[in-house]
């Protein structure tokens, strides 16, 4: 059976090297076989390189792979990943108990005047009386976990009022795609006939949610790469890092200790 390093398996398969190693980080791919202190690849890692290529470009997420590939070692069929609802947290819980103490959001999140004041304007809690309704309990709920990775709260609320800003201007772009062609310069509807106005319509429904598709499955693509990239400077810094240390150390080109003089 072919065997290959790292090197040659990444020329064959069109997949960078980085990557190679960010997916077996994330347990995509198996580890290579250890001889010496060479790593070494079979056909297989091959097959799951390739496999893993086809399904990042159909817009899978890692997380879906991940299960997909899961499922696919253990006989399961698809069904068997989809099976079950997916579990509600603990923002769903409060969503549909419809309102949340200003102390729970102080503990859960390190909430402060500020921050709640800025989660108003941007939709995602609503005062109701001596409590506030929960507006947006997915994006509450990933607030929580980034505040306790020391993430600032103020800072995440920021970047959400852009990326808002900046969804708006992607809704824009596809709801021009239908008034441009269906409104005048100034916004009024053109003199169409009822069998128009209802195609117009029609085209309206047809595209929401195809838009939507269409964006989501873009933003997974992109923010997988970037998160890929930021995996790779990661690991480039660390490895200078080390090198850094082992020249101090004087280590040995091979790795094997100090070297002599």
């Amino acid at each position: 059976m072919a065997e290959y390093r790292i090197n040659e398996l990444a020329d064959i398969s069109g997949v960078s090297v980085r990557n190679i190693r960010v997916y077996q980080d994330r347990g995509l791919l198996p580890s290579p076989k250890i001889k010496g202190r060479t790593g070494w690849y079979s056909q297989e890692h091959l097959v799951r390189l390739n496999l893993i290529s086809k399904l990042l470009d159909r817009g899978y997420t890692f997380a879906t792979i991940s299960e997909l590939l899961l499922a696919a070692h253990y006989g399961m069929k698809v069904e068997h990943v989809l099976d079950g609802e997916p579990k509600g947290g603990r923002w769903r819980t409060f969503k549909r108990a419809a309102t949340i103490t200003m102390t729970e959001l102080r503990r859960t999140i390190g909430a402060t005047d500020t921050t709640i004041a800025m989660s108003q304007r941007l939709g995602l809690l609503a005062k109701e009386g001596a409590q506030y309704a929960i507006k947006s309990p997915e994006l509450l709920e990933g607030a929580e976990v980034l505040v306790k990775a020391g993430i600032d709260l103020e800072s995440l609320l920021r970047k959400w009022e852009r990326v808002q800003n900046d969804l708006d201007d992607v809704a824009d772009s596809f709801v021009a795609i239908i008034t441009d062609k269906y409104f005048g310069e100034d916004g009024q509807l053109l003199d169409l006939e009822e069998k128009e106005v209802a195609k117009a319509a029609h085209l309206i429904r047809t595209v929401r949610p195809m838009a939507h598709e269409i964006v989501q499955s873009a933003f997974r693509r992109a923010l997988d790469r970037k998160i890929s990239i930021a995996i790779g400077e990661a690991s480039e810094i660390l490895e200078g890092d080390h090198g850094e240390f082992d020249a101090q150390l004087d280590i040995a080109p091979d790795g094997s200790g100090p070297q002599t003089t």
